[in-house]
């Protein structure tokens, strides 16, 4: 299948896309087959997109010295001529990559945001939209502009007649940067789409036609899914044809995207790192279901084993699993609750088979002892709903596998969803790497360099700011427990009260949240708190957090994307302040909250306040952690807290890999178990 690069006139020199060597790999639409996945491939890749990005190198690609050196001269064209000049030039800047000619086509998009926007992008945006383009991966610091880059790289993409995809992290990016895009894009006549959680099924497929789309991550995948179903087995868009042509009882649903054909990912290790754990199921839910009592039976008898002597929790994930006494005991339960069914009862099937009822009581076992309201959930209206443990947003579309959240809503006392038939199911790391050329940004990007060269086949390049940062970091203070932990907080935050400056908490659960909250409260700081709970505001909240005298208190990322503007005396006093109250698994995360702060070469500081009590220390360093503490009762010295920070973070880092690609791995096999089936995906 080919698609034209310029539906208003293909390019006199023949240009095409998708290239001839992937376009023989389209199924009903362009995309590009999964790459082979052994060590072998996976080291190759590593090696050829893998390369250790340069740090603190200030040295500019030269297409920036062109696009600038281009500015007076396109500025004295009109509208007209920069509109014609684009679309002209646009496929062989995007399709060929020809550096010549990208400058010109850059300068003219450059030029178009400022006459539209009032915004003339500077030279880190230039050089970040041309390695868009390219398809790299971007580390771009917070603060330096990312909307209007990925803004400038789709508009070419767009222009040469490439269906692009701009994916964001959440609902209100997703409006916000299409709102923002918009005048740029009608000003070359390019239409904007956008896909959240609040568009219509009916009318995604009108807005996937579009130019280029602002979506989700999760609505552009599931989206994905339900094209796969549709298609049901199609591999090509004739077999699809004739599939609607003879579909029983009318039924022609039309496929909601166009193909795979160009992405830009914002948030890029957010969204094909972090989230990459847990797989993408498409499912329909059931009423049939096992009935609440028989899930309250289970939770009676997970509750009554005893750790370490019924069952363990297999470090480093805590993963229930039973022991011969504990078998021995769940064997003698059932034989008990067998012998008082009924004849003919049927409720009580879960304790018939000896796999079933090992499974569910595991499970009762997990939402007992590891999942816990207001960290990896909150109930809210009375459901259960799931917080994603990265970013701290709500996932009220989302629920567990396998019995697990019927038995949590049972611990909650909820009224018990369906069981869900599993329709269609995909990875992001198996989706992504669909992209016949994939793109994406972040500021935190350098320590998944080597996994997403694996996984992705896409480098990962730096560019540095525009201006030298100036936050000033200042070392952790590690502390014994809890409570010293949040007095601490109370003197560090009443210290830059006192001194004119705003500050901002980052937690990593709506539990902590609430928490420092209630110690500041005791101290009689007024402060905001921006959590799980106040998801539909955190874009208001986190945009006050620089006015002085401004606490607020924030869990893990909420708000990430929107900017913190700093009033003009705060910035004369210093900055914002931003405490990290408990390192985080991976230390990106850590980065992604500090650069809240120092953003543009604003002043600003950071600094950790952690106990040895918080979770990350007690399940990967903990005997470490004790020794320190007896080392230097009154605290350890910078270094020693900076080798236990290294120790517990690699640790959770390398099991979370581990995970990811187990994952992976799972999913491929899957696929190549079924084929191309809705079954798989």
């Amino acid at each position: 299948m080919s698609v034209a690069v310029d539906a208003r006139g293909p390019d006199a020199r023949g240009l095409e896309w998708p290239p001839r060597d992937v376009r023989r790999a389209a199924r009903a639409f362009p995309e590009r087959e999964p790459d082979a996945d052994n060590a072998l491939d996976r080291r190759a890749a590593r090696l050829l997109f893998g390369a250790p990005l340069p740090h603190r190198r200030r040295v500019r690609d030269p297409i920036v010295a062109g696009v600038l050196a281009l500015s007076r001269e396109i500025g004295e064209l009109d509208d007209a001529s920069i509109r014609e000049e684009a679309r002209r030039l646009a496929p062989a800047a995007f399709v060929r990559r020809d550096r010549h000619v990208a400058e010109r086509v850059l300068a003219l998009v450059r030029e178009a945001a400022a006459r539209t926007l009032g915004l003339a992008a500077h030279p880190p945006q230039i050089e970040a939209a041309w390695k868009l383009i390219r398809g790299q991966f971007v580390e771009l610091d917070t603060g330096e502009g990312k909307t209007l880059t990925a803004a400038i790289a789709s508009c070419v993409a767009a222009l040469a007649g490439v269906p692009t995809h701009v994916v964001t992290v959440n609902d209100y990016l997703a409006r916000r940067d299409a709102e923002r895009v918009g005048p740029l894009a009608g000003f070359f006549a390019l239409r904007v789409g956008v896909v959240h959680g609040g568009v219509p099924q009916e009318m995604r497929a009108h807005e996937y036609d579009r130019d280029l789309t602002y979506c989700t991550n999760k609505d552009l995948v599931f989206d994905y899914l339900r094209d796969r179903v549709t298609a049901a087995g199609a591999r090509s868009a004739a077999q699809l044809a004739l599939r609607r042509l003879h579909a029983r009882g009318g039924k022609n649903e039309p496929l909601r995207l166009r193909g795979l054909h160009f992405a830009i990912v914002d948030e890029a290790d957010s969204i094909l790192i972090d989230e990459a754990r847990t797989p993408l199921i498409l499912s329909s839910a059931r009423q049939a279901g096992k009935e609440a009592r028989e899930y309250l039976a289970l939770l009676d008898f997970a509750a009554s084993l005893v750790a370490d002597e019924d069952f363990r929790m297999q470090p480093p994930l805590r993963i229930p699993e039973l022991t011969a006494s504990g078998r021995t005991r769940l064997e003698d339960h059932a034989t008990e609750v067998l012998a008082r069914e009924e004849p003919g009862a049927t409720n009580a099937s879960v304790w018939r088979v000896a796999w079933a009822r090992e499974h569910y009581v595991v499970q009762a076992l997990r939402a007992i002892h590891v999942m816990q309201r207001d960290h990896q959930y909150v109930v809210r209206d009375g459901k259960v709903v799931i917080v994603d443990e990265f970013t701290g947003r709500l996932l009220p579309d989302r629920s567990w596998e396998q019995g697990l959240h019927q038995l949590v809503e049972a611990k909650e006392g909820c009224a018990l969803t369906g069981v869900n038939h599993t329709l269609a199911r995909l990875t992001y790391q198996g989706f992504f790497s669909r992209y016949l050329r994939l793109a994406g940004m972040s500021g935190t990007l350098r320590e998944v360099a080597g996994e997403t060269a694996e996984v992705y086949r896409v480098r990962t390049v730096r560019v540095e700011p525009n201006r030298p940062s100036g936050r000033d970091e200042r070392p952790t203070l590690l502390v014994a427990t809890q409570a010293a932990k949040h007095d601490a907080i109370v003197r560090e935050v009443r210290g830059c009260l006192d001194a004119g400056r705003p500050v901002l908490v980052g937690t990593r659960s709506v539990h902590a949240s609430a928490a420092i909250a209630g110690a500041l409260v005791a101290a009689g700081i007024a402060h905001r708190v921006l959590n799980a709970l106040q998801d539909a505001q955190e874009a208001e909240l986190i945009a006050h957090a620089g006015e002085a005298g401004a606490v607020t208190v924030a869990t893990n990322m909420a708000g990430r994307g929107t900017d913190i503007p700093l009033a003009p005396d705060v910035v004369n006093n210093g900055g914002l302040h931003v405490i990290l109250t408990e390192w985080h698994e991976s230390p990106r995360i850590d980065r992604q909250l500090y650069g809240r702060c120092a953003r543009q070469g604003d002043p600003g500081s950071c600094r950790a306040i952690v106990s040895v009590e918080d979770e990350i220390i007690t399940r990967y360093g903990s005997g470490t952690a004790a020794w320190l503490m007896r080392r230097w009762p009154s605290g350890p010295p910078a270094w020693a807290v900076r080798l236990l920070r290294g120790r517990v973070q690699r640790f959770a880092e390398a099991v979370n890999a581990a995970q990811r690609r187990e994952t992976l791995l799972r999913d491929r096999q899957m696929q190549t178990q079924l084929a191309f089936s809705g079954s798989s995906e």
